[in-house]
């Protein structure tokens, strides 16, 4: 949860800096609620790594 406040207030210091997808959900969301969205999907993205026994890769976005 850290990691993910941590994000949030670098979008809004360097908005050029981080996925746009951090950035459309900052503008539609309170900051505690993006947060605990970043957080969530960063969890699931880990789930899904470790099940399936893959290695990350980034999206193109």
């Amino acid at each position: 949860m850290i990691g993910m406040i941590s994000q949030v207030q670098r979008a809004r210091g360097y908005p050029e800096r981080v996925h746009p997808w951090i950035m459309q959900l900052l503008e539609r969301k309170p900051m505690r609620l993006a947060t605990i969205a970043i957080a969530n999907k960063t969890a699931r993205v880990i789930w899904a790594i470790l099940t399936k026994e893959t290695v990350y890769r980034q999206s193109a976005a």
